[in-house]
């Protein structure tokens, strides 16, 4: 699986994207805070199994036990979310009034914003994990590839053209008649309408692709051989949803010029 390296850069290369689009919203606190979770977070699960080595074999299989239920996208946020809030929260506090890490808001992380981003640093740790760990055997790398097809060559079904050919083109289509021209200057509206355009269509050709798969008998090709059910569920879990836990966690405008009393 992935080293320190990729994790970090990964995590923190993405959170300086956003700190350079949000304008400072997402902070270096933000970002540091994200990053860690990305790399050590589920990780530290490992400790426990190490932990538990140390005092004895049934302190070994409670660690280990411990350790499988932490390194997981979701359970990792359940067990530990509330304790490394509460501690990242704290730590951002004493970074910012002792001058060691700039938050260009003056702000520190509430706890709230914390435990978006120790949700999001963990999905963001998985989605390198899924992917370059058991030697490209991993059971969710397995499950995308299932959801192709590759038995043979696929047919071309009449139905799979129209509605994929269908859906795309409501996709492009909506996109330009939500952000067409207009009288008046872009809002925020638009990228609202747009987010919904794409989560429906995307909602749509999902299930389209599940119930060829899944529900007909004899299972079909859903979109020749492509395996677009297990990609674009993985994208969402392990790309777009962290991304925009980030983007939930950002300070609000009006803490752009306020300013904490050190």
């Amino acid at each position: 699986m992935p080293g320190p390296g990729p994790h970090l850069m990964y995590a923190m290369g993405s959170g300086l994207a956003l700190t350079t689009l949000t304008n400072g919203r997402f902070t270096p606190h933000h970002t540091l805070t994200y990053t860690i979770n990305a790399f050590f977070g589920p990780d530290i699960g490992s400790f426990s199994e190490w932990l538990g080595s140390n005092l004895g074999p049934s302190a070994q299989l409670f660690g280990s036990a411990l350790a499988d239920y932490i390194h997981d996208p979701f359970y990792y946020v359940l067990i530990l979310g509330l304790p490394l809030c509460v501690l990242y929260s704290w730590l951002s506090k004493i970074l910012l009034q002792r001058k060691i890490l700039d938050s260009v808001s003056g702000v520190p992380l509430s706890r709230r914003q914390c435990l978006l981003l120790a949700a999001a640093g963990c999905l963001s740790h998985f989605f390198l994990d899924h992917l370059f760990e058991e030697n490209g055997h991993s059971s969710v790398y397995t499950w995308i590839l299932s959801t192709g097809w590759w038995k043979n060559q696929a047919p071309i079904n009449p139905d799979a053209v129209v509605v994929v050919g269908f859906l795309c083109t409501c996709l492009i289509g909506g996109f330009i008649y939500i952000n067409r021209v207009k009288s008046l200057k872009f809002t925020r509206k638009e990228s609202h309408q747009s987010l919904k355009l794409i989560m429906i269509i995307a909602s749509l050709y999902c299930l389209w692709c599940a119930s060829q798969i899944y529900w007909v008998n004899p299972r079909r090709p859903a979109v020749g051989e492509e395996a677009d059910l297990g990609v674009l569920v993985f994208l969402a879990t392990y790309l777009f949803l962290p991304h925009c836990l980030c983007f939930i966690s950002m300070n609000p405008k009006d803490h752009d010029t306020q300013q904490l009393p050190l």
